[in-house]
């Protein structure tokens, strides 16, 4: 597989792997893919967790569990029951 980088990512890769924490640049490449792909499944994990919580708001409304916060007073008792 053969790919390009910017002239900056270049270096970027070069000085990563002179520095001594990697072999040379095919190791900075992989753990930078591998720290790419735990970015996106984090992503993914929290998106469903969002699509989750707005589910279940949107059911709570549905069947009326839910309390209207039309002041400060209820706010402050909403908070304190938490």
């Amino acid at each position: 597989m053969n790919f390009s980088l910017t002239p900056n990512l270049e270096q970027y890769v070069r000085d990563r792997a002179s520095s001594g924490d990697y072999n040379n640049a095919s190791e900075v490449v992989r753990e930078a893919l591998r720290l790419m792909k735990r970015v996106e499944e984090r992503r993914s994990i929290e998106l469903e967790r969002l699509r989750n919580a707005v589910r279940e708001g949107d059911e709570a409304l549905a069947t009326g569990d839910f309390v209207e916060i039309v002041d400060d007073e209820t706010l402050d008792r909403v908070f304190a029951e938490l």
